[in-house]
């Protein structure tokens, strides 16, 4: 769904009241929130990202208002067991794609508020920097030029980039463009050619902040793949062994093998059927996709294929929120369906 269709949809709800009436038979027995940064840093100028992003006083307000409602927070480990059971009201578990500093910096101090536990699924080549967050340097590419040129089947694609509305057009040409264009393999050569660089600020956590991290007793460290890549682009064995390998480097790094797994992008071009497989071959006991939707008792039966909800920056709103976790929208963006797996 697109924003605009999202925004119709939320505030169609919150007008009529139909998430309230919705939510006694929708809402299922849990949710699994999906974050990525939390932070009060303007990171991105042309806000082609800011719905990765929420504030640390969103995060605050939205764990406050889980507590109103008496829907307790789970670490992932009772996650299963906690739907599978059909408790009368929601459980809800935290989780953080890609361990962003700001994870450590920003969003602990508010979970510790609320004793909150949480998951942060790791990408070990973005820690070390072999990995460039692609989606954030085509951003800082087309903000430091005034065209950029890619490497074309037809000759080259020229993005001019003088400014903020031709630029924010091409950062999500070129984002669509290294996700759907370019082999996965060669994505971060690609990125590098085009001039792409870590930069100066430090976006994710290090190995030292990670097992701190991990000591931490309201938090447990999922794996992410080793370089944060689409596992539906790549061979089979290969899929598998971005799998097993990151969460053998967590492991080495930390300690503790991770026993929960996020796919990358998690939407239908990354992940299917084969990859729920390789992740329950893979030895991990769940492994969440980005497809959106509540849990219902029947998504215990599909460990390696749980749906969350996004808590997107665009969409700041506690009503929203609630919406998103009436299960009103659970059906609308899947088809019908209520048990949503791939």
């Amino acid at each position: 769904m697109t924003d605009a269709a999202i925004r119709l949809v939320l505030g169609a709800a919150r007008w009529t009241g139909a998430a309230t009436l919705a939510r006694p038979f929708l809402a299922g027995s849990g949710a699994i929130l999906m974050l990525h940064r939390v932070t009060t840093r303007n990171w991105s100028p042309l806000g082609v990202n800011a719905g990765l992003a929420i504030t640390p006083r969103f995060l605050d307000a939205a764990l406050t208002e889980l507590r109103r409602r008496g829907q307790p927070v789970v670490a992932m480990d009772e996650m299963l067991e906690a739907v599978r059971a059909g408790r009368s009201h929601q459980v809800v578990a935290v989780t953080a794609d890609d361990a962003y500093l700001d994870n450590l910096t920003e969003a602990l101090p508010v979970f510790e508020a609320h004793g909150a536990p949480f998951t942060v699924y790791v990408a070990p080549a973005l820690v070390s920097g072999e990995t460039l967050p692609w989606w954030e340097v085509a951003e800082e590419l087309v903000m430091a030029r005034d065209e950029l040129r890619l490497p074309g089947r037809d000759g080259e694609i020229v993005l001019p980039c003088r400014d903020v509305g031709s630029r924010r057009a091409a950062a999500r040409r070129l984002m669509a463009w290294l996700a759907t264009e370019v082999a996965e393999a060669g994505q971060q050569a690609m990125l590098r050619r085009l001039g792409g660089t870590a930069g100066t600020t430090r976006r994710f956590m290090n190995w030292d902040e990670l097992r701190a991290l991990a000591a931490h007793p309201l938090a447990t460290l999922g794996a992410h793949t080793v370089h944060h890549v689409a596992l539906a682009r790549l061979p089979e064995e290969e899929a598998l062994a971005e799998m097993r390998d990151s969460a053998a480097i967590v492991a080495r790094e930390t300690g503790a093998r991770p026993r929960h797994f996020a796919y990358p992008y998690g939407h239908g071009a990354a992940v299917g059927a084969r990859e729920v497989e390789l992740a329950r071959r893979a030895g991990f006991a769940t492994a969440v996709t980005t497809r959106h939707g509540v849990l219902v008792p029947a998504n215990a039966a599909h460990p390696h294929a749980l749906p969350r909800i996004s808590v997107n920056g665009n969409f700041q709103r506690l009503s929203d929120l609630r919406t998103l976790m009436s299960g009103l929208t659970t059906p609308l963006a899947n088809g019908g369906r209520r048990l949503v797996t791939v």
